[in-house]
């Protein structure tokens, strides 16, 4: 079997890739990235950040006898609200990566029909319409679901690829079957 039909499989692409926390966690920001209420969730924890000390301030400066107490519990309130906000996507991409490393090495085969993820333990298959836009990165090709579907996403690190005709291979499939995002 030659290099070209070894990542061919019936008009499909091969990736054969381990699990890496770098790609796990890129994907994750982009599926992040790509939703209405992370934004909305990540400026509420920034204005309660704000409000927390703001609160503060006041407990500090307006009344004749401040309250350290008072305004050290809202700093401390803001700061976590803030913590938990910043820390969301990391502790997602933890999650997800250290089930996917308890899996091994995965393979992807993406054709005309959609993906199918394959390891130790899993094959999933997932067609098209559940994936109908896609991102590049520098790193992956992250497949994320529809907006008003969910949030969920599939990723193809672009090194479990064997070279750059399958970069460019990749790249029409998935042109031809999702919109570029």
């Amino acid at each position: 079997m030659n290099e070209a039909t070894e990542h061919t499989t019936q008009d499909g692409l091969e990736l054969v890739y381990p699990p890496v926390f770098a790609d796990v966690s890129e994907a994750v920001r982009v599926r992040l990235r790509a939703t209405r209420w992370w934004r909305v969730l990540r400026w509420a924890a920034r204005g309660a950040c704000a409000l927390a000390f703001g609160v503060a301030a006041l407990a500090l400066f307006l009344p004749r006898e401040p309250e350290p107490g008072k305004a050290v519990e809202m700093i401390l309130l803001g700061l976590v609200a803030l913590a938990a906000a910043e820390l969301a996507p990391w502790a997602t991409a933890r999650s997800v990566f250290l089930m996917a490393r308890s899996q091994g090495e995965a393979r992807a085969v993406v054709d005309e029909d959609g993906g199918r993820w394959i390891t130790r333990d899993t094959d999933v298959v997932v067609r098209w319409a559940m994936l109908p836009q896609y991102v590049e990165t520098p790193r992956l090709f992250v497949l994320l679901t529809a907006r008003r579907t969910g949030t969920g996403f599939a990723y193809l690190p672009k090194s479990g690829l064997a070279g750059p005709a399958d970069l460019d291979r990749l790249r029409e499939i998935l042109d031809r079957n999702s919109s570029r995002g």
